[in-house]
């Protein structure tokens, strides 16, 4: 199996399908670094987590030796309490290039008691954990490969012990979810869900950081200096307290975290099983997230999930893109995916009516800013989760639509960060990993949603093969 793709090789039904296809091919050759790929070598030089997660997902399409490699590299970055880490920072790269940088974080000093490794530097956060369902679509991509090279039983003790990490060390609520102790482990950094709990925080003086990021970005784009002040602050404390877990002034609940969370259980169940070992507790543990994740973060009047502030106990009143994610899952009761489905094309999001993609905030929320990171603008990973999810539950053409308005809007964006929702305008970096990957796997869908480049030979119905590409539980039985 070739390890690189080669353009001329694409069978893509259309030019313009296949001009699409090797763009983001292109992109993904020129961010790959040897055993990993950065999100985008000027903003983001070094390997993020759950950016590695989705571009794996992609890669699978292209080569899935180097999808898997793409996982192997981050999870050789696994510390000894379980966590992985959010950013494994490239040596070769300037300490200048990225903040914080290795010398802010101090992995390996400051990480010590938590088993952080001795040789490879990382920061001492987390980020959400999409890992084994990216490992089980990569297995998916070619299992004769997997299994040659025994990915799945490397893999599986890491992602195992990834997983009892946020379910024990994470569960700072009591409620069984985990919790987040830092706005980047969400993942949408300066969502408006964190301005109530992070006003609890004392910034760091601006003359103790520097950011990189405005070298690359325009400011009014990026998180303020204030945000980013107690960002700073957050992450100095928790090095400080040696990335002891639980004794935190930031403690959240959040509802895409915990949905990625419960997709991956599922997926490390079916991962389980193709070892030759039950899945059922793992499919069960997860059923019983889901529950959890409806009794605490649920808000029927709204019609959506909300973040959940562990210090007041109260949900945060900020209706993000976030809220949104569980409908990712399939044990959802059937009236809160019905309700989700019409908060996403309602006022609120707009989907199909004032916007192309769903925008990362409330579009009538004060806060909202069509440009301004994760305050409004709309975002590729955030959108290829609610396709599949939308997909996952019967809304064939709403899905399509969605579909289509990513695949128009990564070309014409050239495989942008993230984009004004209403114009499809590029925002932040061009050229961007999960960008590219995510547009890939989109296009390696035939009309009905279903991968049509692995050849597993039978196919168990639309709804049913989407569970089953999604890693998930099946009712009517064990899906291949």
């Amino acid at each position: 199996m070739a390890d690189v793709y080669d353009p001329a090789a694409s069978t893509a039904a259309t030019t313009a399908a296949g001009a699409l296809h090797r763009g983001a091919a292109e992109v993904l050759a020129g961010n790959w670094t040897g055993r990993s790929t950065v999100p985008s070598h000027q903003l983001y030089p070094h390997q993020w987590s759950w950016d590695s997660a989705f571009i794996a997902i992609g890669l699978r399409h292209l080569s899935p030796l180097r999808a898997q490699t793409e996982l192997e590299t981050l999870l050789a970055a696994q510390w000894g309490d379980g966590r992985i880490p959010h950013i494994v920072f490239n040596p070769a790269v300037p300490l200048d290039a990225y903040f914080p940088s290795p010398d802010f974080w101090r992995s390996s000093t400051a990480g010590r008691a938590a088993g952080a490794p001795r040789t490879t530097q990382t920061s001492g956060i987390v980020q959400p954990p999409v890992h084994a369902l990216a490992a089980w679509l990569v297995h998916r991509a070619d299992p004769g490969l997997s299994r040659a090279r025994g990915f799945l039983s490397r893999v599986y003790p890491r992602l195992a012990a990834w997983h009892r990490y946020l379910l024990h060390r994470r569960d700072l609520g009591g409620g069984g979810l985990a919790s987040v102790v830092h706005p980047w482990e969400q993942g949408m950094d300066n969502s408006p869900a964190w301005d109530a709990p992070l006003s609890r925080i004392t910034p760091a003086p601006a003359r103790s950081f520097r950011r990189a990021d405005l070298a690359h970005g325009a400011a009014e784009d990026r998180p303020t200096d204030l945000d980013y002040g107690r960002y700073v602050r957050l992450a100095t404390d928790y090095r400080d307290g040696h990335y002891a877990d639980g004794d935190s002034d930031f403690a959240v609940e959040d509802p895409a975290f915990n949905a990625l969370l419960i997709a991956s259980e599922h997926a490390l169940a079916r991962i389980a099983k193709e070892l030759g070992a039950p899945g059922t507790a793992r499919h069960a543990r997860a059923e019983r997230l889901t529950a959890a994740l409806v009794e605490r973060l649920w808000d029927p009047a709204e019609g959506m999930f909300f973040c959940r502030d562990t210090i007041t106990d109260a949900l945060i009143p900020e209706r993000g893109v976030s809220g949104l994610m569980p409908l990712l899952l399939p044990d959802l009761p059937r009236d809160i995916t019905t309700a989700l489905v019409r908060t996403i094309h309602g006022p609120r999001f707009g989907l199909g009516d004032a916007t192309r993609l769903v925008p990362s905030y409330d579009l009538t929320g004060e806060a909202f800013d069509p440009h301004r990171y994760w305050r409004g603008p709309a975002w590729f990973n955030t959108n290829w989760m609610l396709e599949r999810g939308l997909r996952l539950h019967g809304e064939w053409g709403r899905a399509d639509a969605l579909r289509a308005a990513l695949l128009e809007t990564a070309g014409a964006s050239g495989f942008a960060e993230y984009v004004d929702p209403y114009t499809g305008e590029a925002c932040g970096a061009l050229g961007f990993s999960w960008t590219a990957a995510l547009t890939l796997d989109l296009l390696h869908q035939d009309d009905h949603g279903h991968d049509h480049d692995h050849g597993h030979g039978r196919h168990h119905g639309r709804h049913h093969d989407q569970r089953a590409m999604l890693g998930m539980s099946d009712k009517g039985g064990d899906l291949g």
